[in-house]
């Protein structure tokens, strides 16, 4: 977490720390948005969980 907080800060993105764990493409984090799907699946002993990132910005939705 520490990384993604500093590599953001370093952009000027420090909001958009978090983002970056599913953002990984050089242009999705300089432009601070999403351009391609991604997810990250985990479980807990109770639950599985998936976690989706979806671009919601229209020239992007093709990439769904």
């Amino acid at each position: 977490h520490r990384e993604f907080e500093k590599e953001a800060a370093e952009l000027g993105k420090g909001s958009f720390k978090y983002a970056w764990v599913l953002d990984k493409l050089k242009a999705e984090r300089e432009r601070g948005i999403t351009i391609d799907i991604a997810l990250w699946k985990f479980e807990t002993p109770k639950y599985y969980v998936t976690v989706i990132d979806a671009p919601g910005h229209r020239d992007f939705i093709k990439n769904m």
